[in-house]
């Protein structure tokens, strides 16, 4: 009997150890599962910030294989092609996005702006019409009135213009970008106030510095404005404004400043150098 008890003492041991045995292998492929999502999550960031961006859509591409309604690595994707500016495809790939559960109005915005990036306007337009008026953010506003302008209704632009500054709290871009659309409408002195802001707002804005220069050279104003700029910036910038000047037919002028720039800069400056080189020969 003692022998029946024992046997059967151990076979129920064994059962249970077996047991044991599963539940810890489930544990630990459940542990392994979370630490994969983490480490996953992780690379998909780095993908869409540190690498190379044609390198990360291949990494997406490869993750969405046998996983294509999975929209975290759609998104990864569209993303990844933007920042490779591959902007056809990044289009298609906004567009499969919006198709999926779990597309938010973000992501219509996305395709927006993909869509501006590729030149298609009115295509633009319909897709922001989409997005609810009570989504509002920064980056919704700026493509309105990016496509306002380019529907050259000025008032709407303004106003869209407006209060992307209000959301957010680096405006430089978009003061720029406000600036520019004052300045292709012929409102320089609105322009000018705007870059200057925008320079104001983050003094390494180099595109703010060059379109404030433009700005002033319009209005036939041929000295340097008063804003932080190094040596090189203050050669390119003369450079800028020779060109404005001689377009404005101050051809004198123009003259002067292109040697100007030429002398100031530290090295050779090969573009100032060609434009002088093409008005005197002129």
């Amino acid at each position: 009997m003692r022998q029946v008890f024992l046997v059967s003492a151990c076979l129920a041991g064994g059962l249970l150890l077996s047991a044991c045995d599963k539940d810890d292998t489930a544990t630990v492929d459940r542990a392994f599962q979370d630490v994969n999502v983490v480490d996953e999550t992780d690379l998909n960031d780095v993908m869409l910030s540190a690498a190379d961006p044609n390198e990360a859509v291949s990494y997406f591409s490869r993750a969405l294989e046998g996983n294509a309604n999975r929209i975290d690595l759609q998104r990864g994707m569209a993303k990844s092609l933007v920042r490779a500016k591959r902007n056809t495809e990044a289009v298609a790939a906004w567009k499969k996005v919006n198709t999926l559960d779990g597309a938010t109005n973000d992501d219509q915005v996305d395709l927006a702006d993909a869509l501006i990036r590729n030149s298609d306007w009115d295509a633009a337009e319909a897709a922001l019409d989409e997005v609810p008026p009570t989504h509002e953010t920064f980056k919704r506003y700026r493509l309105e009135a990016m496509v306002a302008d380019s529907n050259q209704e000025w008032k709407k632009a303004d106003s869209f213009y407006e209060i992307a500054v209000s959301l957010t709290t680096r405006p430089a871009g978009v003061m720029n970008n406000w600036g520019y659309s004052k300045l292709t409408r012929g409102d320089f002195a609105g322009a000018e106030r705007l870059f200057g802001e925008a320079i104001r707002q983050d003094q390494s804005l180099f595109t703010a510095k060059n379109n404030l220069v433009l700005a002033r050279g319009a209005q036939r104003n041929y000295t340097l404005p008063v804003i932080p700029m190094g040596q090189i910036e203050r050669a390119q910038l003369l450079h800028t404004m020779a060109l404005a000047a001689i377009k404005q037919g101050d051809v004198a002028t123009g003259e002067g400043l292109l040697r100007e720039a030429v002398s100031t800069h530290p090295q050779h400056f090969e573009e100032a150098v060609r434009s002088l080189r093409a008005l005197e020969s002129a």
